[in-house]
């Protein structure tokens, strides 16, 4: 396939304008030069912006091609992304984002650092670390896919360009940098999604009559277990990742931070109209009538990229490429989030917290960055050598939510939480999220949940089972270690996670505070009566 020169040249050009923006904001903005100012930039956005990074940070790569894939080969019952992200983020924005911000954290791993100990905090990054690096993969690739499909240019070199233009931004601007090229790219996403319908629509190859009957799609009441488990893991599972919580914490107040997610909430649900109308339009369209040389009935591989194909075929080339021109924005857009967010916890929260306390801004600031880079280069490694990513990120989403979700929540609200019941659940939490099996990557069910079906596999919510498997494990362990050790049943040398001796050395240090207040009033009393006694002679 030839290289499409004027596209090129228009991706291009596309590329250089947000590694400009991505510079001259973080050179203006970040002036310290402070690890601070790169991971919460100063504390310092204000309403707009972090309306913008937070819609722009959910509004990525998968969330459009996604939503266009399941909306054009499942239907309108089956397409979660748009409605759940929407409830997850306004979950999230009045019960989770306003606790996290007025402790002014400086990453979320700090509340479960603080509340479970640093080494089970430190524990709890692995999945979101995993779940990072295979999520940057997974959007890579089907960049990679999609700017091949359009231009013909090479996918690992197309990749590998998209990488470094969202790495070197964020290497020298931090999140300064991520979010003011996040407004630029949610500017670009949306009027690029916008401007593709009417031509895509109005293609001779688009008949609407195709699709009259099943546009909404349908359930079987067999797969009510399974749709009761989707819906939930994708409420419950979008509001648990760093890149999440770093804008929140970003934000000037407590009040902004709400206020700010809970309208990025509702842009995210508009801006997922677009995509989902090209995912119908797809399907409406006899493939014969273009130029696409594949089978008019498409596979499950090629259903994944039905936006692309959607911009290839049905519309003009220069819509072609302003509409690539989005699907690469929204790409860079989480993929700049997932290197910042990464490198934001291993600095600070491994290297600072578990290593080097005594860490200067400066040694902070290179840990970052060398984190970002090496972040960055592992994620378009793995885009470009492994296959099955999106099977990988599935499986680290569906963990995100049996266990991150979990353990954030208890960290909030449950006062007891200790990180004996931490460890214990995220143990038990991933044996069976594991051992319920998982089809794409061909893991087998070793544990058979009710109506178990041989083909179509697991049919009982057990993800979301695992979830609550979970949580109660976190407090009855929780609770059973805090009664043994409070009431000296078993010696606090025995406590290894130092849970319980940090809490007797506080209870030590406030009853000799209160000595010293109860000694400083008793002597203050008797000097006032030694004053009294003085005024009457």
């Amino acid at each position: 396939m030839a290289i499409h020169i004027p596209g090129l040249i228009g991706i291009i050009i596309f590329y250089l304008l947000i590694l400009a923006i991505g510079i001259i904001a973080g050179r203006k903005k970040n002036k310290k030069g402070d690890s601070d100012e790169m991971l919460v930039a100063g504390r310092n956005l204000g309403f707009f912006v972090a309306v913008m990074t937070n819609t722009a940070t959910m509004v990525g790569g998968a969330y459009i091609n996604g939503t266009a894939e399941v909306m054009g080969r499942d239907g309108l019952v089956w397409c979660f992304a748009p409605v759940g992200f929407c409830i997850g983020i306004i979950i999230a924005a009045l019960f989770y984002a306003p606790k996290a911000r007025e402790k002014k954290y400086t990453t979320i791993f700090d509340l479960l650092q603080e509340k479970y100990g640093k080494r089970i905090g430190g524990l709890l990054f692995i999945n979101e670390l995993l779940a990072d690096v295979f999520w940057e993969s997974a959007i890579l690739s089907a960049l990679g896919s999609t700017l091949h499909i359009i231009l013909g240019i090479d996918m690992s070199t197309a990749v590998i360009v998209s990488a470094c233009v969202a790495v070197f931004y964020t290497f020298f601007g931090g999140l300064y940098s991520v979010a003011y090229t996040d407004v630029a790219q949610l500017f670009l996403i949306s009027i690029g999604l916008l401007l593709i319908i009417p031509f895509a629509w109005t293609n001779p190859a688009v008949d609407m009559s195709r699709i009259k009957d099943n546009w909404k799609g349908s359930l079987e009441p067999k797969f009510t277990g399974v749709y009761i488990d989707m819906w939930l893991i994708t409420i419950g599972g979008c509001f648990t990742w760093q890149a999440f919580y770093q804008r929140v914490l970003a934000c000037k107040t407590t009040r902004m931070a709400r206020d700010a997610v809970l309208v990025s909430s509702i842009l995210a649900l508009l801006m997922g109209v677009p995509p989902a109308l090209a995912g119908v339009i797809g399907a409406a369209t006899d493939w014969n009538q273009t130029m696409y040389n594949g089978n008019p009935e498409l596979s499950t591989e090629e259903w994944s990229y039905v936006l692309p194909m959607v911009l290839a075929y049905l519309c003009p080339m220069a819509v072609s490429v302003f509409g690539l021109g989005a699907i690469s924005a929204a790409v860079m857009s989480s993929a700049d989030s997932i290197v910042l967010a990464t490198g934001s916890v291993i600095s600070h929260n491994l290297y600072k917290n578990c290593f080097r306390p005594k860490a200067t801004q400066r040694e902070l600031t290179w840990v970052l960055r060398v984190s970002i880079l090496l972040t960055g280069i592992l994620g378009t490694v793995i885009a470009i050598v492994v296959k099955s990513v999106y099977g990988l990120f599935i499986l680290c989403v569906d963990i995100m939510y049996v266990i991150q979700m979990p353990e954030l929540t208890c960290a909030l609200w449950f006062e007891k939480a200790n990180g004996y019941g931490s460890l214990i659940g995220f143990v038990v939490g991933l044996l069976l999220r594991i051992l319920g099996g998982e089809p794409i990557l061909s893991f087998p069910a070793v544990i058979k949940y009710p109506w178990y079906d041989p083909v179509d596999g697991q049919l009982f919510p057990h993800k979301t089972f695992a979830m609550l498997v979970c949580v109660i494990t976190i407090i009855g362990v929780s609770l059973l270690t805090d009664y043994v050790f409070t009431n000296n049943k078993i010696d606090k040398k025995f406590d290894i996670f130092n849970c319980f001796k940090e809490k007797t050395i506080e209870e030590k240090d406030e009853s000799e505070r209160n000595a010293v207040e109860l000694k400083s009033d008793e002597v203050f009393d008797e000097k006032l009566e030694e004053s009294k006694a003085f005024l009457k002679t």
